[in-house]
């Protein structure tokens, strides 16, 4: 199975919303259930619970160009790099995460790690379509 995987999902609004709401720290419970347990700001710091323990949670990407890069750092101190676009697609969006595969991940938790952000990502969508309030 290859190191990546790119996940995506078509949203019916404009890129600008997808990013404004996605790309806000305090909706991350809502749409990404790793982070479903809360977030806090801590003096600057997004700190969440996961079910790995503590993490922070720090966005690194561009927002304004539809760039949500976002660091996760493990609670052993390991900074782990999420890639995240919203492209424009015509008068919707297209959020596209790009999942890598750790060293010494099997085939079957990579698969299950890919569904697992298939799944944020349809959240998202039905979020942002109005489906979820």
């Amino acid at each position: 199975m290859s190191k990546f995987r790119h996940l995506d999902v078509e949203i019916a609004v404009p890129p600008r919303a997808v990013v404004n709401f996605a790309g806000d720290p305090v909706n991350l419970p809502r749409w990404a259930a790793g982070l479903a347990a809360g977030i806090e700001n801590d003096g600057g710091r997004w700190l969440a619970r996961s079910p790995m323990g503590a993490v922070e949670v720090r966005f690194v990407g561009d927002a304004s160009s539809g760039i949500l890069d976002h660091e996760v750092v493990l609670p052993r101190g390991e900074a782990v790099l999420n890639q995240f676009r919203i492209l424009q697609d015509g008068e919707y969006s297209l959020a596209v995460f790009h999942l890598c595969r750790a060293p010494g991940v099997t085939d079957e938790a990579f698969a299950a790690d890919a569904a697992a952000v298939q799944g944020d990502l349809e959240t998202l969508r039905e979020i942002l379509e109005g489906r979820v309030l």
